[in-house]
């Protein structure tokens, strides 16, 4: 079906509908991974997005069920220059427009995605639309001011809260739009999970006697989630705490530092970061699109970006707190250090804790 995408600044670009043939609206983004298009559709952290994939033939090796990130498609839109018909690979179970189709997201195709990643690059993510239908002036107008996405945390979270994994320490993950890969791994680690919806207060994690707790990805102003980071603050010097990406904007945040709104942001699987520590540098996964401006606390950055030097990563040794703003899970087993560091952190607190008990133990005994 042909189709129309339409940018907000005016700019419009003829090509295909498939997948799902209707009307859509979101924020257009594009992504410069050459793969892993089934995690990029599935992700949490891109509700209400319309996504580019930079790389021209997408599909190539189809779609299964086992490497989706979430249950559903979460994005708006998804736009290539062209899908492969015939995917190729033994895993595969559907093609990219079946996948589409099913979950009732509209693809579009036949566009050069170069160019449209070039303007996107130059004059900052928009909104779009993709249609079939020829709009005037007022009507693409009201669709523009009628698409909001606010509370996106609240659409992609948790309802209730799920245990997952053994017997180790015992990590809380509140949900902002946790992906399953993050789950997995920490599952593989042997920790015993218990995963939170977003809106989960302060002494109702601290109830539970975690371990440590982590603040997951997921989509949305960090600026506009109030609450989130209240709570947030009121756990912070209770529990050792991980921010990853919207979860270690949160975190800045509640530690009293800024986050802003970035002209692209960082999507993609080719994101170069040094660990200022241990001077390595790693290719990272990453999906966000605000940055840590200014740090809160006493917080001192761990990581850095080696493209547009941005803060990547951060930790308050005072208050037992670490933030990343890749994805630790998806960017090889070298960052995994992330969560082992983090592992080193909670036993230490541990090891603090014990002995403060058995100093009180000597000094009531003495008394």
């Amino acid at each position: 079906m042909k189709g129309k995408l339409i940018l907000e600044n005016g700019m419009s670009f003829d090509g295909k509908i498939f997948g799902h043939f209707g009307e859509t609206t979101g924020e257009i983004v594009f992504t410069t991974g050459m793969t892993g298009y089934q995690e990029v559709l599935t992700d949490p952290s891109l509700y209400g997005k319309i996504v580019v994939m930079t790389y021209p033939m997408v599909g190539n090796y189809g779609l299964n069920l086992e490497d989706m990130e979430s249950d559903k498609i979460h994005l708006k839109g998804f736009i290539i220059k062209e899908d492969a018909k015939l995917p190729n690979n033994f895993r595969c179970e559907m093609t990219l427009e079946g996948f589409l189709s099913q979950y009732n997201v509209v693809g579009f195709k036949g566009v050069d995605t170069r160019e449209l990643t070039k303007i996107i690059r130059d004059k900052g993510s928009m909104k779009a639309i993709i249609t079939d239908k020829e709009l005037t002036h007022k009507e693409l107008k009201e669709r523009f001011d009628n698409f909001s996405y606010e509370n996106a945390v609240e659409q992609v979270s948790r309802k209730g809260i799920i245990e997952i994994g053994g017997n180790g320490l015992k990590i809380g993950v509140l949900d902002l739009g946790v992906k399953r890969s993050t789950l997995d791994l920490l599952e593989k680690m042997g920790f015993a999970v218990s995963v939170f919806p977003y809106n989960t207060s302060s002494n109702e994690l601290l109830r539970h006697s975690l371990d440590g707790l982590i603040i997951s990805s997921g989509p949305g102003d960090p600026n506009e989630m109030k609450e989130i980071i209240k709570e947030v603050k009121g756990t912070l010097s209770n529990v050792p705490m991980l921010g990853i990406s919207l979860g270690a904007q949160i975190m800045n945040l509640a530690l009293g530092g800024s986050v802003t709104k970035m002209k692209n942001g960082h999507r993609g699987v080719n994101h170069p970061v040094e660990d200022l520590n241990r001077k390595k540098i790693y290719i990272t996964d990453q999906n966000h699109g605000y940055s840590i401006e200014n740090l809160g606390g006493a917080s001192e950055t761990t990581h850095m970006n080696l493209n547009d030097k941005t803060i990547e990563g951060f930790r308050c040794d005072s208050l037992a707190a670490m933030g990343v703003q890749f994805m630790p899970d998806l960017s090889g087993e070298d960052l995994n250090n992330v969560f082992t560091d983090f592992m080193a952190v909670i036993e230490k607190g541990i090891v603090e804790k014990n002995n403060d008990k058995e100093c009180e133990k000597k000094e009531a005994h003495l008394n």
